[in-house]
Order: C-alpha cells, then structure tokens, then sequence
C-alpha cells in the first residue's frame, strides 16, 4: 500500500474559545497518489477540515501531518502549502496577475524560484490543465472554468505532491465543473498527484478511490463510491442524495433491468441503455 500524504489523527477544532467545535475528532489518512471526496452540506465542517490540512488553521486538539510534517510547527507552514497546494471556491479570488502567465508566475516568485527556471514551469503547468494557448490573455477574459484552470495551474507551477480543492467547482456553471474535474482526474491519474476534492455535488465523487461524508464536524462515514451511493435511503439524515445516476441505476435494476452493478457515471449509464436498446 502506498504511504500516507496526508494524516489527521483526532482533530478538533472551534473558531472561538469555548464556542462549538466546527471539526469533531476527526481522524483521515489520505495515501499517496489516491483520489478523496469529502462530502457535506455546507456547515458539515468539511472546508474548515480542508484549512487545518493546508495549515491556514492549527487545530485545537489533535494532529495533522502533511508528507510528515506537522502543521502546528510553523516552521513547516510554507513547505506545506508548497508540497500540498490549495485551490479555492472562487477564481477571481485567486488570480492577481493581468496576464495569465504572470499569475501561474505569482506563486513562483513567492518561493523564490530562479527567474530562469520559471518559463518551463509555467508552460508545463498551463499545457497539463489545457490553457496554454491563454497564456497571453488577461484573466478576465476567461470563463469561469478557464479562471478555475489557470488557478490549478498556478498551485501546479510549484509543483505540488498533492492538491486540496476547496468547493472549487461551486461557483462554475455545468459545463466549466466537466472542465476542471477532467482536468484534475487527469492529473491524478497521469502525473500522480494526490487528490482531496472536497464538495457538495455529490456526483462529482463517483470516480474517486475514497468518498468520506461530513456531518456537523465529524465523519460519519467512509467507503468507496459503490459502498457509499448504493443505497441512497442512508444518506437522507445528512440531508444529502445520491448522484442522480446512482438513483436512475438503482430504480431501473428495482424494475428488472440489467443494470450492471456499481456507481456509473453518466457516459457510462448511456453506454448501458443503448446496449438494452440493441
């Protein structure tokens, strides 16, 4: 098995003293090169669990670990948020540069990597995400999933081990969460960078290794995408559905049809009905 990345061991967490605990003893190993959903109603605790991952918060009680590094000494901070990159709910949020070559640059430049150095980096990164040929565009003139491409290149260009998604696709409309959940599988499955995607649209984990579910701070359950959305009836008291594909595959095989088992996505429930169809 491949070694963890990242390891939070019973962690707490309150935003003020005394007040209640947004993240409740949560314990999470993510291993090398895997691919995480975290999944939660907003107020779940799960973008909190995401800031004491990156260090943005120190936990109240427990630890966490980032390629062994404990993110409670602060001389590991910047290395941390270095080897596990950060990528937010809102682009406009993170793109500071009026060219988008200059803005993958931004973060380079942040630790200190030779000027010489950074010209390759940033045509790596924007051609891994598939926005190479924007490299001279201003940012504003990008679409939102373009904007949210161009910020995980920036997170890319430092050459990240992992990458944490905060809600990055809540702000973009249908067509610009296709483009940046294929760009970060590609990622994941080409170049092996860890993933923790962390979300409210539940079909967005149907393809990752591990999906925990988050409820008012605490993880109340863990499993593979099949042991999680099999059943959707366990999910009503989080308030929470299964992927729409998931319900449409389980109400067809209810009526008889062979139905080939297992979490589909949509391309995959096509493929099933046109093979019924024939």
């Amino acid at each position: 098995m491949a070694e963890p990345i990242i390891v939070a061991d019973h962690v707490s967490f309150s935003y003020e003293d005394e007040g209640p605990q947004a993240v409740r003893d949560v314990s999470l190993t993510v291993q090398r090169g895997s691919f995480h959903a975290i999944l939660g109603q907003n107020g779940s605790g799960k973008s909190t669990l995401a800031k004491l991952i990156n260090g943005l918060y120190t936990p109240g009680a427990g630890k966490v670990t980032v390629c062994g590094m404990d993110t409670q000494d602060e001389k590991n901070t910047w290395e941390i948020r270095r080897r596990a990159g950060m990528v937010f709910q809102n682009p406009d949020n993170q793109l500071v540069a009026t060219v988008v070559n200059e803005d993958v640059a931004f973060g380079l430049e942040n630790i200190g990597v030779p000027t010489e150095e950074m010209p390759g980096r940033i045509e790596k990164a924007l051609r891994d995400v598939g926005m190479l040929d924007f490299a001279d565009r201003a940012p504003h003139t990008l679409s939102g999933g373009q904007k949210q491409r161009v910020a995980i290149a920036g997170v890319l260009a430092m050459q990240p081990e992992a990458i944490i998604f905060d809600e990055s696709t809540a702000m973009l409309d249908p067509q610009g969460r296709r483009e940046v959940m294929a760009a970060v599988q590609r990622l994941n499955r080409e170049q092996g960078i860890t993933v923790l995607w962390i979300t409210h649209f539940m079909e967005e984990a149907v393809n990752c290794d591990a999906v925990h579910l988050m409820h008012d701070g605490q993880i109340v359950m863990s499993g593979t995408p099949k042991e999680i959305f099999a059943d959707a009836a366990k999910l009503k008291p989080y308030r929470l559905d299964a992927p729409p594909m998931a319900r449409l595959a389980q109400a067809l095989r209810s009526q008889g049809m062979p139905i080939r088992p297992g979490v589909l996505t949509v391309d995959e429930m096509a493929e099933e009905v046109a093979r019924l169809c024939r």
